[in-house]
């Protein structure tokens, strides 16, 4: 018998934007290219929804993505590993209610 090679899966990694759907995350992963004419090395950043079975990265963490098959209309990624936990600052809301 002949066993099918596994097809290599795209890998990302990047930082959690939101989490505020269910089973769901939006990840922003940046990357450094040159400009193909001026030569001035440019941060380019893109968003992906990826798809988070058990809920568990939250807004800041680093997390590993990996390519998948089209999951709704925008999830075709999901979640691999977090790989970091990051810190949330909360907004103060009434901040002229805090005695300064």
């Amino acid at each position: 018998m002949v066993e099918k090679a596994k097809k290599h899966l795209r890998e990302k990694q990047g930082v959690v934007l939101s989490d505020k759907m269910d089973k769901t995350i939006v990840v922003r992963v940046d990357r450094r290219t040159r400009h193909p004419i001026y030569g001035k090395v440019m941060n380019l950043s893109k968003k992906y929804y990826a798809h988070d079975e058990k809920n568990e990265a939250k807004v800041g963490d680093v997390v590993c993505i990996i390519e998948s098959r089209p999951l709704s209309r925008l999830k075709r990624w999901s979640l691999v590993k977090v790989i970091a936990h990051g810190e949330v600052i909360e907004k103060i809301e009434n901040e002229a209610e805090v005695p300064a």
